[in-house]
């Protein structure tokens, strides 16, 4: 079965750290863009970052940029999302998306959409 499968979510307090991952079975992420967003209750989703399948240059929405960090192990068919200083503003489902281009996935052109996993920061 052809799947991208997230993983890593939790209940986190303020100022904690997470990291999530996002995992390909039956294909290789190694030739796609890797996509991460996420969704509160309420709100539109949101591109959090992305990761490039050539040269592993990277994209993150303003909110995020300093303490997330996205990178790809291409041997373990995998990519993670490091999240450091975690906020409540954080609490969201985040899922993975494969496709050809960052365009392409945020104009919903992706490949493969994972199904989620949950993040809550709480105290």
């Amino acid at each position: 079965q052809l799947q991208l499968v997230e993983s890593g979510g939790g209940l986190v307090q303020p100022g904690g750290s997470l990291r999530l991952s996002c995992a390909a079975s039956g294909f290789t992420l190694d030739y796609y863009v890797i996509c991460w967003f996420r969704q509160a209750p309420g709100k539109e989703r949101e591109g959090v970052s992305c990761i490039s399948s050539s040269d592993g240059s990277t994209y993150y929405t303003d909110s995020v940029k300093g303490r997330f960090t996205i990178s790809r192990d291409n041997a373990k068919n995998t990519v993670y999302l490091q999240m450091n200083s975690l906020k409540f503003e954080d609490t969201a489902v985040y899922s993975c998306a494969a496709g050809a281009s960052i365009q392409a996935i945020f104009n919903l052109g992706y490949d493969y959409w994972g199904q989620g996993t949950q993040v809550t920061v709480s105290s």
